[in-house]
């Protein structure tokens, strides 16, 4: 038995030494191999852990140690906002954020009272319950100064620890507010071009953990703060003197849409974001809708002159108040008389602005003002934009009103885009926040009216300046024309008497226009300088020759003199088409 038990355990010595070094091989060269391969796998292994250490060393604990403990939010890395210039709109900063791990709380009572010493503002009874759950992760408090994390660590509370979040600020504070918008506790966007990056994939990168500040391109602007400061400071001027409930202004780049400024008063502080919660202080421009009033007439005009049924030598009958059932339409400058076109426009007549509506018909001027985009939702990269409020059964009367400016709400940025159509050449380009070159635009742009259309109604808002409703609008240098409007608000379902909105259109130069400025004001106070109107021309058009002054310069627009007239332009445009 014992000879057996050899027998087999030298058969199992020889098959096991047959498999380590096999047959006719030279041990010595075998070992030697096999020790090198040993040796690679240890070094292998040993290099996967320090791998994994140097990652767990360099990883901010704002990533990699919130995985593993809590599904809370916190705040990462979103990209700057730059203005044209390359000015700082919006950034982030590196701030400390307070946390608890319950679980590893060795005394609630403690904690709760040594916190609240350094952190006044903790509500104890909150953060005791936060304390005493059976959570692995709790915020105590976000955004913390660097005094109040040293004090704390000092206190060296079990369970107690930190995360670095980035936090957004502006600057610029209220300035540029109602383009920006703001963000939440978590960095994420709310409203404006926040909200609008996330929806560009910002939002789904943050949940993949991967918004990290390298990875992230500054976002430039079409906006130059330069211009929007300006455009700020005499709107609130404007509001303060004429003691209106608001103020918005808007300039454009007629030519490829861009938004170079954009204001409406009152605002809020984006680093403050509460304050945007007042309903008093929404956007007007986009969110808002408004009946436009007589700037309303330019699309009329526009349209009657490009069907070519009416020239600027046709003439409508504004001897008498326009009766249409149990209405009245009258003229607020009224000539009692027969007016040309021309005339129509500089006495801003609603008579016969109405006549020349009706002349066209109903289909016809609901399909003009649908293709320049009056009855439709206008889409830009801030989120927030409002419906027009348009008739649900447009009939003659409905014209007839609509022609002058009323029956028909829309948002101001909306008309904006409408009347940069009418003198750009007629193309509607689509209005953007960002910046956009002249070849983007013109694969945008859309023809609505003839390039002659176009030339006339230059010539009519020039007109209006020299001699018409916007005569204090004419800064010396910059050959401006315009539209003024005023029309009585909607209260309780009636028209004010006393309630209006006043607005005032400006294009310059008019002869080869490049910008568009928008000028409104809500509910203007008469002045005794104003021999108690309220009307535009009495306040939003002289507050329009004071953005003007002050812009012009800003936008790259030296002043030209010996201009010449408004008929004068128009006959050198003829003799330039002939």
């Amino acid at each position: 038995m014992q000879e057996l038990r050899k027998h087999i355990e030298s058969r199992w010595q020889r098959a096991l030494r047959s498999l380590l070094y096999g047959h006719a091989v030279d041990r010595n060269v075998k070992a030697k191999a096999r020790l090198g391969l040993a040796i690679l796998a240890f070094a292998g292994i040993f290099s996967v852990i320090a791998v994994r250490l140097v990652m767990f060393a360099t990883v901010s604990e704002g990533h990699g140690g919130r995985r593993s403990i809590t599904q809370d939010a916190v705040a990462t890395a979103r990209p700057d906002i730059l203005d044209r210039n390359g000015e700082i709109l919006a950034t982030d900063v590196k701030t400390p954020s307070l946390f608890a791990e319950p679980r590893k709380i060795i005394d609630v009572d403690e904690a709760v009272e040594l916190l609240t010493a350094v952190l006044p503002d903790l509500d104890a009874n909150e953060v005791r319950e936060r304390l005493s759950s059976k959570r692995g992760f709790v915020w105590l408090k976000r955004e913390i100064t660097p005094t109040q994390q040293q004090e704390i660590h000092r206190l060296g509370i079990p369970g107690i620890g930190f995360l670095t979040e980035n936090k957004r600020i502006y600057p610029n504070g209220p300035v540029v507010s109602h383009e920006i918008g703001h963000v939440n506790i978590d960095n994420q966007g709310i409203a404006g071009i926040e909200k609008w990056l996330d929806g560009q994939g910002l939002a789904a990168l943050h949940m993949a953990g991967l918004a990290t500040d390298q990875l992230q391109r500054p976002v430039n602007l079409a906006l130059d703060l330069r211009v929007q400061y300006a455009l700020r400071d005499e709107l609130i001027v404007a509001r303060e003197k004429y003691k209106a409930k608001a103020s918005a202004g808007i300039i454009t780049d007629v030519n490829n849409g861009e938004i170079i400024a954009m204001v409406s008063e009152p605002d809020f502080d984006p680093n403050n974001p509460r304050e945007a919660n007042d309903p008093n202080r929404l956007n007007r421009l986009t969110t808002g809708v408004y009946e436009m009033g007589s700037t309303f007439k330019a699309l009329t005009l526009a349209m009657a002159l490009d069907s070519g049924r009416i020239s600027l030598s046709s003439t409508f009958d504004a001897r008498l108040p326009l009766r249409y059932g149990k209405f009245e339409i009258n003229d607020y400058h009224a000539q009692k008389r027969v007016l040309s076109v021309p005339e129509i426009f500089t006495y801003s007549s609603n008579i016969g602005t109405a006549r020349m509506a009706l002349s066209l018909g109903v289909d016809y001027h609901k399909a003009f003002l649908k293709k320049l985009g009056q009855l439709d939702r206008l889409r830009t990269e801030l989120p927030e934009s409002a419906e027009p409020l348009v008739p649900k059964h447009w009939g003659e009367l409905n014209t007839v009103t609509i022609a002058f400016g009323h029956g028909l709400s829309v948002a101001p940025l909306q008309a904006v885009m409408g009347i940069s159509a009418l003198v750009n050449g007629g193309k509607m380009i689509p209005p953007t926040f960002l910046k956009r070159n002249q070849a983007e635009a013109d694969g945008l742009a859309k023809r609505v009216i003839k390039p002659e259309t176009a030339e006339k109604m230059r010539y009519l808002m020039r007109l209006n300046v020299e001699k018409g409703t916007a005569t204090r609008s004419n800064v010396p240098g910059y050959y401006v024309g315009g539209k003024t409007g005023t029309s009585d608000k909607v209260v309780g379902g009636r028209y004010s008497k006393t309630k209006v909105l006043t607005s005032f259109t400006a294009i310059l130069p008019a002869d080869k226009p490049r910008y568009l400025l928008l000028i409104m004001l809500d509910e203007p106070q008469g002045l005794p300088e104003t021999h108690g109107f309220s009307t535009s021309g009495w306040n939003a058009v002289p507050v329009g020759a004071q953005v003007i002054a002050r812009v012009a310069p800003l936008l790259d627009m030296p002043p030209r003199f010996d201009l010449p007239k408004a008929d004068q332009m128009l006959l050198v445009s003829a003799k330039e088409t002939r």
